[in-house]
């Protein structure tokens, strides 16, 4: 039913998060106020067709106008910035203040890791420590806020040959998945549009007083890459090959600042395998046990204490209490993969038909 009290305000409105908040918060009536960077392009034009939807197309960077309309009659928010939009710390930090003049009932905030706070030889990921830098500071203002970290989007992987998850089909009629991930080592997953949208709601309708000042991990599965592989094999019908690489390859133009961060993945997980997620909010469910640093990058005895201040469970026990219709891997291959390779201009899954 529709929920007139309840309005959201939302920034790059037709990124993946984003959009699928969007498309959840609507359908149970929650009104809709967007800032998108293009008002056209499929999925504006879809959100914009939504219900009780504006959308404000615009940049955020230093344009405070922009910001408080977006903010104006909104008593909640979710925010997930991008670094094409600029300089991500100063914008997020002028919709923070933005949401504390207003007195935002509710700030859920899409974060990553700093990891070279917590070992001094791991890099920071310059996408990922700027969002970290923000947390900090909304957590400064005393902003009644929650914390979401986005494991790796199941929707990243493609046939077109992005760097890191680049899925290619080989002319013998395999696959081959090359990244700088341990095949052993499990990663957090999850289809960022199927399931971002029902656990932000989910977070919203529990409110700050259960979720104020805690970081969730929106991650519904746990998989090695050689996991995924299996699963990319068995759900297209052809064998599908892990290959680990500490180099990854660019084969195709990218902004510098995705290039360091490329860099810097080569190092903190292909040297140092360190835990994608680092901190004892996250670390308790890996159950990993090492003898020295070269693998988690620092002693056992330290590891093991970090697990004891978690809390008890699993990384996705979160995530799948707030949202138990989260999509596999596995469902995810079988359909949207298909269709997305499909509106990339693939051909190889009719190849395939037509040839069988």
């Amino acid at each position: 039913m529709p929920n007139p009290t309840k309005t959201i305000a939302i920034v790059n409105g037709t990124g993946r998060q984003a959009a699928s908040v969007i498309r959840a918060v609507t359908a149970v009536g929650y009104a809709v106020r967007a800032q998108v960077y293009s008002i056209e392009g499929l999925v504006a034009e879809e959100l914009a067709e939504l219900p009780n939807v504006e959308l404000f197309e615009g940049e955020l960077l230093d344009n405070p106008e922009l910001i408080e309309t977006i903010f104006d009659g909104a008593n909640i928010a979710f925010i997930n910035t991008i670094h094409l939009a600029g300089d991500e710390i100063k914008i997020g930090k002028a919709l923070a203040n933005a949401a504390k003049k207003r007195n935002i009932q509710h700030f859920v905030y899409s974060s990553m890791p700093d990891h070279s706070i917590h070992y001094p030889k791991w890099p920071a990921l310059p996408l990922w420590a700027c969002k970290f830098t923000v947390e900090n500071y909304i957590r400064q203002l005393g902003l009644p806020a929650t914390f979401v970290y986005a494991g790796i989007y199941n929707n990243n992987f493609t046939s077109l040959p992005y760097p890191l998850f680049c899925m290619d089909f080989k002319d013998d009629g395999t696959l081959e998945w090359r990244a700088p991930f341990h095949p052993d080592t499990k990663l957090p997953w999850l289809d960022a549009e199927h399931d971002v949208g029902p656990a932000v709601l989910q977070i919203f309708k529990d409110g700050p007083n259960k979720w104020n000042g805690s970081r969730i991990a929106l991650a519904f599965e746990m998989l090695t890459p050689n996991q995924v592989c299996d699963i990319f094999g068995r759900a297209l019908d052809r064998p599908c090959n892990y290959v680990f690489d500490n180099h990854i390859e660019i084969k195709v133009p990218v902004p510098n600042v995705y290039r360091q961060q490329l860099a810097g993945i080569e190092l903190l997980f292909g040297i140092y395998n360190a835990p994608y997620f680092p901190g004892p909010e996250f670390e308790y469910a890996s159950r990993r046990k090492c003898s020295n640093d070269t693998i988690t990058g620092r002693s056992s005895t330290n590891y093991e204490s970090s697990l004891r201040k978690g809390k008890p469970g699993k990384l996705t026990d979160d995530a799948r209490k707030l949202w138990p219709g989260w999509r596999s891997m596995s469902e995810y291959v079988s359909t949207a993969f298909i269709v997305e390779e499909e509106a990339n201009g693939k051909t190889w899954m009719i190849d395939k038909t037509v040839s069988s």
